[in-house]
């Protein structure tokens, strides 16, 4: 049977709808090979969904990506499922019926009063909690509370199983089965606004859960009456729950003698009958113990009668255990009645036993019966499963099957747990290849889904060889249809898994995308900084394999995380303690706009105490550049210094080598002269007039060179002219007091050489020198001090530039011209 493709055994109909019936032909698996009018099947599938506001992309390559859900993609208000729509999902997800000759129908013994006072409570809007041992009746008694209030509330039965489920997994599920939203997984806010409006009546088996996690789960479903079944040792619900307490007890000693006739179809014996009395009393009168006991007294009915067992239509001979003469087959022993699960798996065909040994190895979870022919290696596994049921081997979960209660336990004690690290390695095999394959729905792998983690429970911690590997293969292949499928909760433990068998195999791209998708669903459930925490170690690993198409679609989630969380640019968070200060608001100074926007990459300078520091609207304040916070900023300022004083000993070193040469005594004002042919407009102000000596950058050969005072001094060799043939020479006056042409008054005097006094020194008043009346020679005579005056208010700092040139035998004030300090 192809696991693939649902047969009609799965669904207990007959052999209708196969090829040749006039049904099409199956879709080709080879994708080199289509067949007419039928596609290519792909195998990456990519699926979008709508969860809240966001819009994921399911990308099984790379990592799924979510992005905000953009204008004209908004999903459709959820619609509730009409009667008939909901009695389809009923049958849907109810348990296949296992195939072979169907078992007898056991009636509900010694529950009806209890069964008619969960109807009343439920008519009456009030929830209940029924208690009771493994294999008490529980479900049965569910199936009957069912029936009878199929018509009590608006929005009918819901049928739940809590098995291995939360209480967000639980809202959800009854959010599918009352309304009809495809592809749309509402918000958190959503989905508590659209199930607090559900009426219904709500059966939920199996719950593992109570305390704070009921509690939650009844406050956010007032319009739904509950009928909770659990066994004694699940927590109690809280005190402002208010559910009706119900047990559900053993069966006395004359119903379970009538429940093992049933079983059995025939009157028991008298030595049958004290042995059912024995076991009664050993097993506190449990149905189950007495479903099972009637699986031995068949089995020993059919040693005494082959006929009989030939009619089953089953021609596997029984282990070599059981006695080859009918009649030496005694009653089985207390012991064996009361844990008769290696018993009952003696007289099963190999195909049953070798599926029993696979659930041992799953934890208890038995696989679809579409799988056991690829499993077990048997093309009629299949119908094993039909054996397992009709023994009371199996108890119905959900849609799917699992080992009875205390089964587990029997089966190991009885050798069936040898082996289970292999089969569960080749379970994991199957289904990796199996979910992976485009002919399996993301329906059906969700249906799958308690025994595929069961596979990977069973490898993660192995320490096998290849275990983990083939665990982050299964991983990898189901995750994605776990994810379309909308079982988050199963979706989020195979990524955990996948994740941990990644790191013990040491695969670190497979480990890069689990936590992407990690990352990605704790973005679309809202947990903020635990998304940022998974991308971020996504994007390192990514990074480091330079897997760029991964890295891009980590990042871009990342900085959907930042934008919802309001944090730091993604990736980059200031250090510890490098919070932003206050502002101080005396004496405020605002930074011109064209200033701040010239200098954005320039630490700020210290601001003294008094003064406020206000940031401009569009940048605030800690929400800079990322490299202006923190150490970095640290470091731009030590560089931007270290440049500035690197720049200042250039200067001073240029300085002090040009300022060697023998200095003129003769002063010049800083005004340009014209030159003789008139070309004077052709020269802007700040540049160098055409009669000016050329600057040949050698000292002494007509460049003036500036001393370390800032004044200029002229080199050696350079002649001054006095005569009327220099018309653009400017006369000085003897007015001290005159002013230079930018129109402030001079306070300096020319200096006559360069100034080897520190400029920290006092400055003295001395009167000006008289110029040599002899030319200059070639050897340097000693400078004298430059006459100086009062040094000016440090509030306003100023140069002064004094450029030789002819002027009268008296220096003129007028002869220096102080310029601005840029």
């Amino acid at each position: 049977m192809d696991p693939n493709n649902r047969g009609p055994e799965e669904y207990g109909r007959d052999h209708d709808g196969f090829e040749g019936d006039g049904m099409p032909a199956r879709q080709s698996r080879e994708p080199l090979t289509p067949e007419f009018g039928l596609h290519a099947p792909q195998q990456a599938r990519t699926v979008q969904l709508i969860s809240g506001d966001l819009l994921l992309t399911i990308n099984p390559v790379d990592g799924s990506e979510v992005e905000p859900c953009p204008p004209g993609r908004q999903p459709e208000a959820p619609v509730r499922h009409t009667a008939t729509e909901r009695a389809d999902r009923e049958r849907a997800a109810a348990p296949s019926v296992p195939p072979g000759p169907p078992g007898p129908q056991l009636p509900l013994l010694e529950r009806q009063e209890l069964r008619d006072r969960l109807v009343r409570l439920l008519a009456r809007g009030r929830s209940v909690r029924v208690t009771g041992p493994s294999g008490s009746g529980r479900t049965a008694l569910l199936d009957a509370v069912a029936t009878d209030c199929a018509d009590l509330a608006p929005d009918g039965v819901v049928r739940l199983s809590g098995h291995k489920r939360t209480t967000t997994d639980l809202q959800y599920a009854l959010f599918e089965a009352v309304y009809r939203a495809p592809s749309h997984r509402p918000g958190r806010e959503e989905l508590l606004g659209l199930v607090r409006g559900i009426g219904a009546v709500v059966i939920l088996d199996d719950l593992e859960f109570g305390g704070a996690g009921l509690d939650e789960l009844l406050d956010a479903t007032p319009e739904c009456a509950f009928v909770l079944a659990a066994t004694p040792d699940v927590a109690a619900p809280g005190p402002d729950a208010h559910l009706e307490e119900l047990s559900v007890t053993g069966l006395s000693r004359s119903a379970s003698i009538e429940l093992l006739e049933k079983v059995v179809e025939r009157a028991l014996t008298d030595d049958e009958a004290n042995w059912a009395g024995d076991l009664w009393f050993e097993s506190e009168g449990l149905p189950l113990r007495f479903v099972q006991a009637g699986a031995l007294l068949r089995h020993r009915d059919d040693l005494r009668d082959p006929e009989a067992f030939d009619a089953y239509g089953s021609d596997t001979p029984f282990a070599p255990s059981v006695p080859a003469a009918a009649e030496d087959a005694p009653l089985p022993s207390l012991g064996e009645g009361a844990a008769p699960a290696v018993l009952l798996a003696s007289r099963l065909s190999e195909a049953a036993r070798e599926t029993l040994r696979f659930a041992v190895a799953l934890g208890g979870e038995v696989p679809h019966q579409a799988h056991l022919p690829a499993l077990v290696g048997d093309t009629h596994a299949d119908a094993a499963l039909g054996e397992l049921f009709g023994c009371g081997l199996l108890s119905p979960a959900g849609p799917r099957y699992r080992l009875a209660a205390g089964v587990v336990a029997q089966l190991e004690a009885g050798g069936y747990g040898e082996g289970a690290a292999d089969r569960a390695k080749t379970a994991a095999q199957h289904y990796a290849w199996w979910a992976g394959h485009p002919s399996v729905t993301c329906e059906r792998a969700v249906a799958e889904s308690d025994a595929v983690l069961a596979s990977l429970a069973q490898l993660v911690p192995g320490g096998l060889a290849g275990q983990a590997s083939v665990a982050v293969l299964l991983a990898r292949s189901a995750s994605p249809a776990f994810a379309a499928g909308m079982q988050w909760g199963a979706w989020e433990k195979v990524l955990r898994m996948g994740q941990e068998g990644a790191r013990i195999a040491g695969e670190v791209a497979e480990e890069a995308y689990f936590h992407h998708e990690l990352g990605v669903l704790a973005l679309c459930t809202g947990h903020l900084e635990r998304a940022r925490a998974e991308l971020e170690a996504s994007i390192g690993m990514r990074g480091a394999l330079a897997d760029k198409s991964g890295a891009v679609a980590g990042r871009r989630a990342l900085a959907l995380v930042s934008d919802r969380s309001g944090g730091q640019v993604p990736g980059i968070r200031p250090p510890a303690g490098e919070e932003p200060s206050p502002a101080r608001h005396e004496d405020a100074v605002l930074t011109p706009p064209g200033v701040a926007a010239a200098l954005p990459l320039f630490p700020r300078l210290p601001v003294p105490d008094g003064t406020a520091v206000i940031s401009r609207p569009d940048t605030p304040a800690g929400r800079g550049p990322a490299f202006l916070r923190g150490a970095r900023r640290n470091l731009v300022g030590a560089s931007a210094g270290a440049l500035l004083v690197a720049l200042l000993g250039t200067v001073v070193a240029l300085g002090t080598t040009s300022g060697g040469e023998e200095p003129d005594s003769r002063n010049v004002t800083t005004e340009q002269s014209a030159d003789e042919d008139g070309f004077d407009d052709e020269f802007p102000e700040d540049e160098p007039a055409s009669g000016a000596p050329e600057k040949s950058g050698t000292p002494g050969e007509g460049t003036p060179s500036p001393g370390p005072s800032g004044h200029a001094t002229p080199s050696a060799g350079t002649t001054p002219s006095t005569g009327p043939s220099d018309p653009g020479a400017t006369r000085t006056t003897d007015d001290p007091t005159s002013t230079s042409p930018t129109g402030r008054p001079s306070t300096g005097a020319p200096t006559t050489g360069p100034t080897t006094k520190p400029p920290t020194k006092p400055p003295t008043t001395k009167p000006p020198t008289t110029p040599p009346t002899t030319p200059p020679t070639d050897t340097p005579t000693e400078p004298t001090d430059p006459p100086t005056t009062e040094e000016p208010p440090p509030s306003a700092p100023e140069t002064s530039l004094a450029v030789t040139g002819p002027s009268q035998d008296t220096p003129s004030a007028s002869d220096s011209v102080q310029s601005p300090t840029a």
